[in-house]
Parts: structure tokens; sequence; C-alpha cells
């Protein structure tokens, strides 16, 4: 009898390996080498900037395609996507990818916001957030506690001790989105670095009408929509009393920046106004 259970059970292992190994021949994927050369290539960063899961997913997505026309590695930029180029031998090295860089749409340091009460709590804003509105009576701005920098992988942000504001080191920015995805009040937003890294941005995400804003924050949009007036690319918007920039529609004119009655619109990495343009833009204010 034990002989016999013994032979039954050896036939049955032998034909189920058989089976495993015929179904797995049948249903096998041969991974394409240049994957892993493609792979050696990239950063090892992992931080899904590319908008794919991982280096992996990204080196799939390479080899997959005839150009590389629209993929970029945020954090290896033009040099590593020539080298994956060289690697496949195909042409089109990200033309059509314009580099982006996280943006904190908040300009209201603790000198323009009145603070209303003191928190002695977790130093996490997404604690915080939880709980109430924060420590100044806008509770829409950037609470401080550096979530954000945190969840950076490249030291790209961190919070001004003064200002108490998230802010941006545009070098280090591969734009993973990372803070992006744990600001719990949403006011951190990926956009084009533009030509020669010049941008236009409005640093304000409170949503309450002018009146209100005006008595909560020094540096918050009113709503008034006369930049949306001026722009002729109609990259301006406002919704909820507050004004928003398409970056995909903005031409870099400075028009609104010009004319914003609160004087909060920012111009990044431009050169400084002439005095004459300086004292223009202020006469259009007025």
């Amino acid at each position: 009898m034990i002989v016999t259970a013994t032979l039954s059970l050896g036939m049955i292992g032998a034909v189920g390996a058989t089976l495993l190994y015929v179904v797995s021949k049948k249903f096998e994927v041969e991974e394409d080498p240049r994957i892993e050369l493609v792979l050696e290539a990239l950063p090892s960063a992992n931080c899904g900037g590319c908008g794919y899961a991982g280096c992996g997913g990204f080196a799939a997505a390479c080899v997959g395609v005839k150009t590389l026309d629209g993929l970029l590695c945020p954090v290896g930029g033009k040099a590593v996507m020539e080298k994956i180029g060289g690697i496949l031998g195909i042409a089109g090295l990200s033309e059509g990818v314009e580099p982006l860089v996280a943006v904190v749409r908040c300009g209201g340091e603790r000198n323009v916001r009145s603070k209303t009460n003191t928190y002695n709590g977790v130093q996490q804003c997404s604690i915080v957030s939880g709980l109430y509105g924060g420590e100044t009576r806008c509770t829409f701005g950037c609470l401080g506690y550096g979530d954000c920098a945190e969840a950076c992988s490249f030291g790209a942000i961190v919070v001004n001790s003064e200002t108490g504001l998230a802010e941006v080191d545009e070098e280090r920015c591969t734009a993973c989105g990372a803070c992006v995805k744990v600001c719990p009040k949403g006011i951190i937003e990926l956009r084009k670095k533009g030509p020669k890294n010049r941008r236009v941005i409005i640093p304000c995400s409170n949503e309450e009408k002018g009146a209100t804003c005006r008595k909560v924050c020094g540096r918050a949009c009113i709503g008034c929509g006369r930049c949306a007036k001026e722009c002729r690319f109609e990259a301006i918007v406002v919704d909820n009393n507050l004004a928003r920039i398409d970056h995909t529609k903005c031409k870099l004119c400075r028009k609104c920046v010009e004319v914003c009655p609160q004087g909060i619109i920012r111009e990044i990495n431009f050169p400084a106004r002439k005095k004459e343009d300086t004292k223009e833009a202020e006469s259009l204010r007025a």
C-alpha cells in the first residue's frame, strides 16, 4: 500500500510539473534585453515624474516606441534621453516635452497674514488640516509644517523659517509630483518651467470674496478680473473669486503683472524692469 501510494503521488507530481512547464512555455513573455540597458542608463530615482510607475515602466515605454518624442526622464533630463536614444538607435529626443517645476500657490508670509491662535500639536500639515484651518485667518494658504519637504526625495522643497512658506528649489525639482500629492491644502501644482525658466504665477489660493481676502491676507487675490480682461491669450480665468493662470496658454507678456491692483502676480526669472516700465505698471494699477 505504501509503495503504491508513493508511486501514485510521484506520478501525480510528475504530471503536474510537466503541465506547469508546458503552460509556462506557452504563455512565456520574453523581456526585451534592451529594457535592462535603458534601466542602467536611468538615474534609478523611481520618482514617477515621467508619468510611469517608476524607472522600469519608463524603460519599457521607451523600448516600445519608434521615437522618444514625448518621453522625458525629469531627473536625468536631455543627457539621459540622448543616452537612451543611442542605446535604442532612435531619434526625436523629447522634443514634445517641456520640463515642469513645482509651484506653491501661496504668497501669504507670516507678516501679512493675521495670526489668530497657536498650535502646539503634532507638526504635520495633514494632521493640522484635518483638525482646523490653521493658525491664521486664511484657511486656504500654506500651513508651513513641511509635509511637502519630507515627501521630496531630492531636497527640492523646504519651509522658510522666516516666512513660514514652502519654497521650491527649481534646480533640484524633478517635477515628480510627490509634494503635490501630500499637500492637504492642494496649493502645490506642476507647471511649465518656461523658456529660460521664466514664468508668471499667481501665488494665492484663497477663494473668499475680495473684502474678506484683504482682511485675512495682505497678498491675496481679490478676484477683480482685471488680469483676465488684460490677457489677449485667454490664459487667465477667474473662478470662485480667484484668478488662475493656464500655463499652457500663457505667452509671458506680463501684462497681467502690470494691471494687478494688489501687485501680487509674480514674474519669475525675468530681467529687472527698467524704471520707466515700473512707473508705467504702477500707473496701470492705480
